[in-house]
């Protein structure tokens, strides 16, 4: 098994900075994947951002350059850098995990609210 805890979620001003932290804990050698996805009011849920075992990102359109993923492996922590941030990216954010023989991320955390507003 293998669990995730978001943290670092909060109300920010549009243009302002967050910082997401996620910490894995079970079985993190199962885990082939890594990312961070969000769902706003009435949305589906999206993937912002991702990165593999190898150190590949990958990014939405609507976030490139504003925001950086990363991870501690020491830690089994990944990141989420926030910059830029703007109304539209008000929504919950989750850490999710796709694990080896897994076809999708199959492993989500409990989410960390985000809001942009002045």
């Amino acid at each position: 098994q293998v669990q995730l805890v978001e943290s670092g979620g909060g109300l920010v001003q549009p243009g302002g900075s967050l910082r997401l932290s996620c910490a894995a804990s079970g079985s993190i050698f199962s885990i082939n994947a890594m990312g961070w996805y969000r769902q706003a009011p009435g949305k589906e849920r999206e993937l912002v951002a991702a990165i593999t075992n190898g150190g590949s990102t990958a990014y939405a359109d609507s976030v490139k350059g504003r925001f950086t993923i990363s991870r501690e492996l020491r830690q089994n922590r990944i990141y989420l850098q926030m910059n830029g941030l703007k109304v539209e990216d008000t929504a919950v954010y989750y850490c999710a995990a796709q694990r080896v023989g897994a076809t999708a991320y199959d492993v989500w955390g409990q989410g960390t609210q985000v809001t942009v507003s002045s």
